[in-house]
């Protein structure tokens, strides 16, 4: 096996600075020059607050959507359901690992947990990034297959289906994740006086071809899928719009019921027919209800362009830095400030998911509802068990006092009476 020859200290493919390369005859990223107007810009804290805020947010938002998802009951567990339910699991799975990664940027790149635990996170965050991507990109075709085709595919839509596509999804994800959990290790840097944790990489060959796999596989393929669903979504409904405005009342047009929203709700219903299609009234809750179908569809595709496109656009620039086509100050000191603060943009990804799929649906804020007022039940009922039980040991203490009374009485009124 080949010296190493370069490695990155943050928890990606991008490498930290020159100055912490490791001295061999050859090196992957090419020497930078001395940038003596272009200084690191300290950001161990910042990057570690956003850390914990994206954990307690994106814990409890993932967390509430698992018990919810995985509380219903069988006959209401749908596709979009599933691909939901695995996709929460994998951001709360990784969110899990984000306090140790605050803890290490507050150490100043100082990681104290122990190489099994380096290999763990780094593994983690490589696993969210490929499985999260692989199940919304599922959840897109799912969507367009109920939407365009929904007669055709609705046996192929199947939630036994659904799962077996969840665990090739998971051995995917496993699999693109793999050669950074063997990659990674601990490494003492003498420049920093830190034992970071740090990706490894024997050869040029190693660095590209993990860092154009997490480019093409990890955003542009999934990027251009869900783009093309989309956006014949959109087109189906646009027509289906215009259809719907041009009938006459003679021949009413069924249109799938759908909402992005309810991908964490029942199974997907016609809606209520209006009783006079062409009314203005008709029109309106038509127009209201595609107009927010819209909405959600666009907000999908954006937040996932815009939390995950600066992050592999500095990869991509690193790529061609390595490539020795870029080599001035401006691009060391951009990946050097850009690749962590990315990073989080890419990670918050996985608090906005639950937001985007769930939250806003109300058949979901309804399932939420019932199981907290299912467990605000619960809690009242115990009190009520507990306070009967009060209760009750409260009677009988004063009925136990009440004899001992009679008992005293009787002791002191036999005496008198003897004499």
């Amino acid at each position: 096996m080949a010296t190493p020859n370069n490695f990155s200290l943050f928890d990606s493919n991008s490498s930290f600075y020159s100055a912490t390369e490791i001295d061999v005859n050859t090196s992957v990223v090419p020497s930078a020059p001395l940038c003596q107007d272009w200084p690191p810009v300290p950001m161990t804290t910042v990057i570690a607050a956003i850390y914990s805020v994206i954990c307690a947010l994106g814990t409890i938002a993932n967390a509430l959507a698992v018990c919810v998802l995985a509380h219903g009951s069988a006959l209401r567990r749908t596709v979009a359901n599933t691909f939901m339910l695995n996709l929460c699991v994998s951001d709360l799975l990784f969110q899990l690992s984000l306090p140790l990664w605050a803890v290490y940027y507050l150490r100043g790149y100082s990681w104290p947990f122990g190489q099994a635990a380096c290999k763990i996170c780094g593994a983690l965050h490589n696993l969210n990034l490929y499985a999260s991507i692989f199940f919304i990109t599922c959840m897109s075709i799912d969507r367009y297959l109920a939407i365009v085709h929904p007669l055709r595919s609705h046996i192929a839509r199947d939630p036994k289906r659904a799962t077996l596509v969840c665990i090739v999804v998971w051995v995917l994800a496993c699999a693109c994740s793999a050669p950074n959990m063997f990659l990674r290790r601990m490494h003492y840097l003498k420049e920093l006086e830190v034992e970071a944790c740090v990706i490894f990489y024997p050869d040029d060959t190693w660095y590209k071809t993990l860092a154009w796999m997490k480019i093409v596989l990890g955003f542009l393929l999934p990027l251009f899928v869900i783009s093309c669903c989309y956006c014949a979504i959109g087109r189906y409904l646009l027509a289906d719009t215009g259809l719907v405005r041009t009938q006459t009342p003679s021949h009413p047009l069924k249109m799938p019921s759908f909402k992005s929203h309810e991908s964490c709700s029942k199974p997907e219903r016609p809606p209520t027919p209006c009783v006079s299609p062409s009314s203005s009234t008709c029109r309106s809750l038509e127009g209201r209800g595609l107009e927010r179908v819209l909405w959600t569809v666009a907000s999908v595709v954006l937040a996932f362009f815009l939390c995950w496109f600066p992050f592999h656009c500095v990869t991509f620039l690193e790529v061609l830095r390595s490539d020795g086509r870029l080599d001035s100050c401006w691009v060391t000191w951009t990946i050097q400030t850009l690749t962590p603060l990315t990073l989080c943009l890419g990670f918050s990804n996985s608090v906005i998911n639950p937001v985007l799929y769930c939250f806003i649906g109300n058949h979901f804020q309804d399932r939420l509802g019932g199981l907290f007022k299912g467990f605000c039940a619960c809690l009242k009922a115990r009190g009520e068990i507990h306070s009967q039980k009060r209760g009750s040991f409260s009677t009988r203490l004063s009925s136990f006092s009440r004899k001992l009374s009679d008992l005293k009485d009787l002791a002191i009124v036999e005496p008198t009476g003897s004499a």
